[in-house]
């Protein structure tokens, strides 16, 4: 069994950034200065396999965001924390809150600011189109970029360690996916 997977089998919770990992990372604003961002509805549904399963999904990101409030109401995300660029020191007072070693954590960002809450978890993930310093320090990196279905595919990754992933895909194929 690869480290990654043996890692993956103790995660309680999932901590992800925003902008590069739930979106694309690009910017957009519109001309009356509304913010824009794209999300992917295939990430929705990994983070409502995961909360199904038992394991919580918390969200740490440096800029603040009225979309991302909403995206994490919409998904159930109950740990939002924005505006926060030192994500490490938020992590901390997250499981801190929560009694969740680091250990029983997965991280997942993209760029310099999420370095070092990758380094410290139990599973530092990242993306594909992460910097490259980012992914020589993750230990897994999905096949798929930001915004465009990483976060399912990190989901189902970690679902399939603990063993879960089958029977939730044998649920949707009976007709029975709650």
């Amino acid at each position: 069994m690869s480290a990654p997977t043996a890692n993956a089998r103790r995660i309680r919770l999932l901590v992800l950034d925003v902008d590069g990992i739930l979106s694309n990372g690009l910017l957009i604003y519109g001309n009356q200065g509304e913010e824009m961002k794209t999300f992917h509805t295939e990430d929705g549904l990994g983070i409502k396999l995961l909360q199904r399963s038992g394991i919580e999904v918390a969200i740490i990101t440096g800029r603040e965001s009225a979309i991302v409030a909403r995206r994490a109401s919409e998904l159930g995300i109950e740990r939002l924390i924005q505006g926060r660029e030192d994500k490490l020191h938020a992590l901390r007072e997250l499981v801190a809150e929560l009694e969740v070693e680091l250990h029983e954590v997965a991280y997942m960002g993209d760029d310099l600011p999420d370095l070092a809450a990758i380094a410290k978890v139990g599973l530092g993930m990242t993306v594909a189109s992460a910097n490259p310093f980012v992914k020589e320090h993750a230990l897994w990196c999905s096949q798929r970029s930001a915004g465009r279905g990483a976060v399912r595919e990190a989901a189902e990754f970690i679902l399939q360690a603990q063993g879960k992933l089958d029977d939730i895909r044998q649920r949707y194929l009976s007709g029975e996916p709650g």
